[in-house]
């Protein structure tokens, strides 16, 4: 880190002391510590998946920003990269695996595909973007994205980490955070937020059926 951005302004050091003492915050130090050494979570989806592992090859080396050991278990990941193509079966899944991350956490949607749907929006199988499921932190547009594009990605989750106090963040509050409900998986996907309304719907059919009143016809 260079003294411009460790140095807390406001604060004089006398010059024979700069090489010697540094005045910052607990913000500064604790942060420039998470930024150099987010660890993804090893799996991918599709096409971008590929890029993604082009990223982590010599020619471009993850190594640098301090990403460069994939976890295969998410209860040792920092990130998740949602690279490719989110299918309807594959939601619930992805869900549970972002609970099980602890926290902090944080979600790179890879690709059109993961960002929106890509070629496939309104597909009968495919979710127009993961953010519909889950918090993302940073989208990263591309058809699939280039593994430059994947670094810039993530050196904006780096520049996000940046700014982050220890004050405000959600997972250093007192108040516990409640997990993501997963999806179902039946016909087509239950949004969690519609849990209610199906609920309420399914009651409400219910109740006709075992009605005295209900007649039940039928012909050949």
């Amino acid at each position: 880190m260079a003294d411009k951005d460790l140095n807390q302004a406001g604060y004089v050091i006398p010059p024979e002391m700069q090489s010697q003492v540094a005045i910052t915050t607990l913000d500064k130090v604790y942060n420039w510590s998470r930024r150099n050494s987010v660890w993804p979570m090893m799996f991918g989806l599709a096409c971008c998946a590929i890029e993604m592992i082009c990223a982590q090859a010599s020619r471009f080396d993850l190594s640098r920003f301090g990403m460069e050991v994939m976890r295969p278990s998410p209860r040792q990941a920092d990130v998740m990269i949602v690279s490719g193509t989110v299918t309807k079966k594959m939601v619930p899944q992805i869900v549970r695996l972002f609970n099980q991350m602890p926290e902090p956490k944080y979600v790179i949607a890879m690709g059109a595909c993961a960002s929106g749907g890509g070629p496939f929006k309104e597909g009968y199988n495919v979710v127009s973007g993961i953010d519909r499921y889950i918090p993302v932190d940073v989208y990263i547009p591309g058809c699939p994205p280039t593994p430059q594009a994947l670094l810039y990605g993530l050196i904006s989750l780096q520049k996000k980490i940046d700014t982050e106090n220890l004050k405000t963040s959600p997972w250093y509050s007192k108040k516990k955070s409640e997990p993501i409900p997963v999806p179902i998986l039946g016909p087509d996907l239950m949004t969690p937020a519609k849990y209610h309304v199906i609920k309420q719907n399914t009651l409400n059919s219910q109740q006709v059926d075992s009605s005295p009143d209900a007649v039940i016809s039928g012909g050949i």
